[in-house]
């Protein structure tokens, strides 16, 4: 099952499941995925069992909600500040020789990069025994829940940015319960949006390159995540493909458990805050940034996979310039 968020000409919001293609079905008595869920663990039951059983009997059409720019992020905040968004890298199997390559210099070997040895480090200890934890991945923070563009909307990118790339990745989408338990409720398919002319210049300046946008959605797959994951990314340019590429993600594809993921994650307590929702982004082997592409303003992204049902579009916008003034009192 499939849920996806919209809203109303009115602004209202409410939840839907997908019936088919070209149909949703909108649930009753709730108004966002996060309070379906509040109500799944409150009752017991899974996010499943929650939908299926506030199924009413309104049907709209998937194309025009979508068309008149109405589709919502697969998860949302009322206080966005409450919403985390987080990420790994060198995750996957693919992910580590254009990484490398990135941060090799001219005599510097590419199997002696930091990131090379982050990799060979998931490898040999990200899937641990059970019972056992695993190499902790690498990490970032890409920030809160205002930074989450809607599928169909731009992806701003600031003036100062030296490039604007996507990353085809899927994301695990968690609430965290009343004692402080983190709840995973579904996955999605996202573009985990990034600088990589910054942080190729230098890899301390990861963190640098990833406080952007991103974009998930439209559709939360709510159950567990296929062990093998087939994707495509593409980027648009006035309408024509000029890159494409197929991707891979699931546990089959990746160098670490999803459970080994969550645990580096959820191991610290400032994310164990009741109440709160993140969205997790678990790495990418495939971007267009690895193949020689510069994106342009206008530039329009599209990352699909049929597990995840409606393809992802995010259109390239350079936001205009804002002077920085720091006031004493």
């Amino acid at each position: 099952m499939r849920l996806v968020q919209f809203k109303e000409t009115s602004g209202a919001q409410h939840v839907a499941v997908v019936e088919d293609a070209e149909t949703l079905l909108v649930l009753t008595g709730v108004s966002s995925t996060r309070k379906l869920a509040e109500i799944a663990i409150k009752e017991g039951t899974t996010m499943i069992a929650a939908a299926k059983s506030r199924m009413g009997e309104d049907r709209i059409s998937y194309d025009e909600v979508a068309k008149s720019g109405r589709l919502l992020p697969p998860i949302t905040h009322a206080d966005p500040a409450h919403f985390l968004v987080t990420g790994t890298g060198l995750t996957h199997l693919g992910s580590a020789s254009a990484r490398a390559n990135m941060h090799t210099s001219g005599n510097k070997a590419a199997d002696e990069t930091d990131s090379m040895k982050m990799f060979r480090m998931g490898v040999e200890g990200g899937k641990p025994a059970a019972g056992e934890t695993g190499v902790q991945p690498e990490w970032f923070y890409k920030g809160d829940g205002s930074i989450v563009a809607s599928p169909g909307a731009d992806m701003p990118s600031p003036s100062f940015a030296l490039d604007g790339s996507e990353e085809p990745e899927i994301a695990a989408v968690y609430v965290i319960d009343g004692d402080g338990n983190p709840v995973r409720i579904g996955f999605a398919i996202g573009n985990e949006f990034s600088d990589h002319v910054t942080e190729r210049q230098n890899y301390l300046y990861l963190a640098h390159s990833k406080l952007r946008a991103c974009s998930m959605g439209p559709e939360l797959l709510l159950g567990d995540l296929p062990s093998h994951v087939e994707g495509t990314s593409r980027l648009y340019r006035d309408g024509k493909v000029i890159w494409e590429k197929p991707f891979l993600s699931g546990e089959d594809n990746m160098s670490h458990t999803l459970a080994n993921l969550e645990y580096h994650h959820f191991k610290y307590d400032l994310f164990c805050r009741p109440g709160d929702v993140h969205a997790h982004f678990f790495g990418t082997a495939t971007l267009s940034f690895a193949d020689g592409v510069t994106t342009q303003d206008g530039d329009e992204f599209e990352i699909e996979s049929s597990l995840f049902g409606r393809a992802l579009r995010n259109r390239l916008k350079t936001q205009a310039a804002r002077k920085v003034v720091v006031k004493t009192i």
